[in-house]
């Protein structure tokens, strides 16, 4: 599309009832980032009340016509989507408007190829359109849904603004309370509110300080029923906290176990696990509508009544079919429908299995066919080949969903953002326990594959060449992994970490894994970076196949003003709780590299960071490194070499990035040492 144009949905696709839209960017040095919104306005252009505005504070529309997804990694970038209901649109909305913003000084002129694209329910791309030059705005409306009669359109728009998400916001009608600058102060206000009462440090949680060890004023009587004004949109973001520390157990000693709702003990086989995973999950989808919900908008389920059900029998040919479950939605008298199918443990995925139900789900007019296992599909590369008859009116959705993303919304959903009610958390809980469970068979993607110590072997003896298919199984299954990583440390820090590609704009997924399977050849190491929200920079996971070594590090940037030996000073302070091993270097400006040395030994003298001809070099920051030996096998053993990737970088989030995050967030990684 060009700017300015638009076009009818319906005669683009009949699965328009139910919407994708994808904003999308990319950036030179892979940390750029936005943040997107939808306003929801009456014909005449304003909302209809400030809950019209969603966004990161309120990212769910409580008639489930709006849903942000999230972010997801893309072959040059990122991408976030937002999931619509268009049967759910009240009928006083007359647009809908798609937008983005940047924070902290940014602008979308930084970013490479600003996009927004439109996906039916079936998953099929229906439109395209790529922003031009952006400029130096902080926020871009990308474009508008519409209603013409009984229909939707969409009009791409590319529209800036000066003013950010406040300002896009208040435009149409938004009654902002605040903005990030204010956000920003309050919160540092809070920080150094520290008081000494009684000669114990007392944390204060707001500027009043010592009033938090005095008892508050009881309000008169005639106050308590009256109603506070309604609370307006809050454009700074959400700061999210550690959960509470668990209460103590009753039990006598640790060999008495906790009852549990979903118990793996009575598990045997592969069929007993396969079968009781996926009733355990659909029947919580069904009693937890917010996790029903989450797992089904992003594949263009509607909002409304679901119901599950396990070990259907449906007619197919000679040899009835079973599905492992089935999921129907309910909404306006129409109904949803997706066939399950379930595998556990290392099994795969059958083709002509998957294939049966596709075919089957096209003649009963089902909307979609749901895999899950422990791979994790990767973009331009399905964990099933099948075939789609596109000569059929009704098409059928082909979705896969790996257990790891189920533990990984269950646990956001548990641990951050809440589902409303006590026993849904419980079962939430009861959920995550289950599926972590190491008889359940749902732990996640849990081998490198057979080609892992062939060319652990190869890269070793100098025997590997450029062009093996193994090396690029290899480097398949570390990009599965690394997103296994991202769900897992996000699920447990509530905030979003996805992995960094760094590829020129419009290269195939394909073709960026020869690539880096070349490199792997020629270097012997796989690389990854990975970009974790409110992280100071980008954390690089790295593995040196030769030697046998994992290295995590993060880079942080020289500040503005000051002095050098402030800086070290300062710096080594900071990472006063951090291990004795890490390693810290100077970065300094060319090619060489500055002073370096381990934390141990730069405590007493942190001038030993600072580069002998002082001012001679420009210091641009440091780069701090934890190094460990890998797992040796290819699965998830003790000595596992997935395992190891996972505990480095949880144990470098958690003993050395809480670290620079400053002193509210180390004070909650402090009390929560066991939680990353």
């Amino acid at each position: 599309m060009t700017k300015g144009s638009n076009a009818a949905l319906t005669v683009l696709s009949e699965n328009v009832g139910s919407v994708i839209v994808s904003l999308g960017w990319g950036s030179p040095t892979g940390d750029g980032d936005a943040d997107v919104s939808v306003l929801l306005l009456d014909p005449n252009g304003k909302v209809r009340s400030d809950t019209d505005f969603y966004f990161y504070n309120n990212p769910v529309a409580a008639d489930g016509s709006v849903q942000l997804l999230g972010k997801t990694p893309a072959e040059d970038g990122n991408e976030d989507r937002i999931g619509f209901d268009l049967t759910a649109v009240p009928p006083e909305v007359d647009r809908i408007v798609v937008a983005a913003s940047r924070y902290g000084g940014a602008h979308f002129g930084e970013l490479d190829d600003l996009r927004v694209t439109l996906a039916d329910a079936v998953g099929e791309n229906l439109l395209r359109f790529a922003v031009g030059d952006a400029g130096a705005v902080s926020a871009i409306i990308f474009g508008e849904l519409y209603r013409r009669g009984e229909e939707w359109k969409f009009r791409a728009v590319g529209q800036g603004y000066d003013s950010g998400l406040a300002g896009l916001a208040t435009d149409f009608g938004v009654d902002i309370d605040d903005d990030e600058a204010a956000e920003e102060a309050s919160e540092a206000e809070a920080e150094a509110a520290e008081v000494i009462v009684g000669g114990t440090a007392v944390e204060s949680s707001g500027p009043a300080g010592a009033l938090d060890a005095v008892p508050a004023p009881r309000k008169p009587d005639d106050a308590v029923g009256a109603q506070r004004p309604a609370a307006r949109p809050r454009t700074a973001k959400k700061k999210v906290s550690p959960p509470s520390t668990p209460q103590k157990s009753l039990a006598e000693n640790d060999s008495w176990k906790p009852a549990r709702l979903f118990p793996v003990s009575a598990l045997k086989s592969d069929r007993d696990r396969e079968m009781r995973a996926t009733s355990v999950l659909l029947s919580v989808m069904a009693q937890v509508p917010r996790f029903g919900r989450r797992l089904t908008a992003a594949f263009g389920a509607p909002s409304g009544r679901m119901e599950t059900f396990t070990e259907v029998t449906l007619p197919h040919g000679d040899t009835p079919r079973r599905p492992d479950g089935v999921i129907r939605i309910e909404r306006a008298g129409k109904l949803w429908t997706a066939l399950v199918e379930a595998k556990t443990n290392g099994n795969a995925l059958k083709a002509d299995q998957v294939q049966a139900y596709m075919d089957i789900a096209a003649r009963r007019g089902y909307e979609a066919v749901i895999t899950l296992s422990n791979d994790v599909a990767l973009e331009g590369s399905p964990l099933v080949d099948v075939k789609i008859d596109r000569r059929r009116k009704h098409q059928v959705a082909l979705w896969h969903l790996s257990w790891a993303e189920v533990a990984h919304q269950a646990q956001l959903l548990i641990r951050h953002e809440g589902v409303g009610n006590a026993a849904r958390t419980w079962l939430l809980q009861e959920l995550l326990h289950y599926l972590q469970h190491e008889n359940s068979g749902c732990h996640g993607f849990q081998s490198m594959g057979s080609a892992w110590v062939p060319v652990r072997n190869g890269i070793g003896d100098e025997t590997l060449c450029q062009g093996d298919p193994r090396a690029l199984e290899v480097v398949e299954n570390w990009e599965r992994l690394i997103r296994q990583v991202c769900l897992r440390l996000g699920g447990e820090l509530g905030q979003k970490v996805l992995p960094v590609q760094r590829a020129k704009r419009g290269t195939d997924p394909g073709t960026r894994r020869v690539q880096l399977a070349d490199r792997l050849c020629l270097e012997g190491r796989l690389q990854a970076e990975l970009r974790v929200e409110q992280a100071p920079g980008l954390l690089t996971i790295g593995a040196d196949l030769r030697t046998g070594r994992l290295r995590t590090s993060v880079e942080i940037p020289a500040p503005e003003q000051g002095y050098p030996l402030t800086w070290a000073k300062r710096l080594i302070r900071r990472l006063a709780e951090a291990p004795a091993d890490l390693h810290i270097e100077t970065l300094v400006e060319g090619e060489g590299g500055g002073p370096r040395g381990t934390l141990e030994r730069l405590r007493p003298e942190p001038a030993d960071l600072l580069p002998r001809n002082g001012a001679a070099t420009t210091i641009t920051g440091f780069r701090l490194s934890l190094i460990k030996n890998m797992g040796s096998s290819r699965g998830n053993a003790e000595s596992g070499f997935i395992r190891s990737v996972d505990d480095a970088v949880r144990r470098f989030y958690g003993a050395v990035v809480v670290c620079l995050d400053g002193p509210a967030v180390r004070r909650a990684a402090s009390r929560e040492r066991g939680g990353v």
